[in-house]
């Protein structure tokens, strides 16, 4: 079985965030920590965080008083008034009552949380998508394997064919086709040698930071897993998954809204002290200042609070419908490529190599055209071709089930 993959190549790490990594084979946990430290995206969904407890802090303060002055003089009006400067000072101090800053506070609170698994969400995806890259490009790497061996299997057999059409024991009609399946085959590998290195390129660029392009990557694939029942894996899915958590909080947080904008609509007061310094005897005054709601009742803002529940709603249940449905898939996925592997352990490998020995001893003796052997060549490569691919998507496979499972890459069990 092919279970294991070693590429021996120089590896060199340098950012602008992180000190340069020393040259070494890159394994699967190294990409997911430099993915970890240096992705834009989860820097980004981080301040995003921070933003969010910033708010949360605003949310908390209280309202500032007010301090005015104002100056002016008073004239003669009655026979005793004194003649002179007037000075006013005023001191306002709002007042928030009832349910208005435990709403504001709960609508931050909200999205604090909401940003928080926001972030969940996005570390889950990047580094899913890292370990998926990362089998991707050995996937690549083992397909320039198996089709070098096939070149050097035709070139071989070119060789031997060659030499019988030298000797006059074939016709060189036969080394033509010879010629035609040896130039498909190199065809064949340097696609794959290109295919590589646009893995290895998905492969940086998931990581979020600058790799040598003599990328060096070391891996194996997961033992298979006995899957359980796959309502199991919905349940947990739908009490885990942070996208789901998040869907859900995102509705609460659109139902604070609401309560935020129906506490608006409670005219808060602001308590007024003012002192007038005439020339003669001093004024005191204290008094509240009570806005009146008669013409803005605040009926836009709370309707646009209560679609946006609605939409939240919908959207939260979208995306578990969504999830779901990648789900069944992948877990779908995940027993067609294991029967396919208990198929090629089940002899068809070695059934296809004991076909192509069988051919080519028949064509040395004559019983059989050249046809025959490239056709027997061409269904050892579709063989191994297939045994790579059904493994590899049974990991595919296992990385989108772990992924919906919310399950750290880093942490894997």
């Amino acid at each position: 079985m092919l279970n294991r993959f070693t590429i021996n190549l120089s590896f060199f790490f340098s950012s602008i965030f992180a000190p340069p990594v020393a040259a070494a084979d890159l394994t699967l946990q190294q990409a997911l920590a430099l993915a970890e430290q240096n992705h834009p995206q989860l820097r980004a969904g981080s301040a995003q965080v921070d933003v969010a407890r910033a708010g949360l802090v605003t949310a908390k303060a209280y309202p500032n008083p007010e301090a005015g002055f104002r100056v002016g003089g008073q004239d003669y009006r009655v026979p005793g008034n004194v003649r002179g400067f007037v000075s006013t000072y005023q001191f306002a101090q709002p007042l928030e009552l009832g349910p208005l800053r435990p709403a504001r506070m709960e609508v931050a609170e909200r999205g604090r949380a909401s940003s928080e698994l926001a972030l969940d969400a996005t570390r889950l995806a990047v580094l899913s998508n890292v370990r998926r890259t990362f089998f991707q490009a050995l996937r690549k790497r083992e397909e320039i394997g198996i089709l070098n061996e096939n070149l050097r299997l035709v070139e071989e057999f070119r060789k031997r064919l060659q030499v019988r059409v030298d000797v006059g024991e074939a016709g060189r009609l036969e080394l033509y086709r010879a010629d035609a399946e040896v130039a498909t085959a190199r065809t064949a590998a340097n696609s794959a040698r290109l295919q590589y290195v646009a893995g290895l390129s998905q492969l940086r660029a998931a990581i979020g930071t600058a790799v040598d392009p003599n990328l060096a990557i070391e891996g194996s694939l997961d033992a298979a897993i006995l899957l359980p029942p796959l309502e199991e894996l919905r349940n947990e899915m739908v009490g885990r998954h942070p996208a789901l958590r998040l869907a859900r909080s995102e509705v609460e947080r659109a139902e604070s809204r609401l309560k935020y904008e129906v506490a608006l609509r409670r005219p808060q007061p602001s308590l007024v002290v003012e002192v007038d310094r005439p020339p003669d005897v001093p004024i005191y005054r204290a008094g509240i200042n009570i806005p009146l709601p008669f013409w803005n009742r605040r009926e836009g803002p709370i309707a646009e609070a209560s679609a946006q529940i609605r939409q939240a709603k919908a959207l939260a249940e979208s995306s578990e419908l969504q999830l779901q449905a990648a789900l069944g898939s992948a877990y779908e996925r995940y027993q067609l490529a294991t029967t396919q592997l208990e198929l090629f352990q089940k002899g068809l490998l070695q059934e296809a190599e004991a076909g192509l020995r069988a051919a080519e001893t028949a064509y040395r003796l004559g019983e059989r055209g050249i046809l025959e052997v490239l056709d027997a060549q061409r269904v050892l490569r579709t063989v191994r071709l297939d045994l790579l691919n059904a493994q590899f998507d049974r990991e595919a496979a296992l990385v989108d089930l772990e992924e919906l499972r919310a399950i750290d890459p880093r942490r894997r069990p």
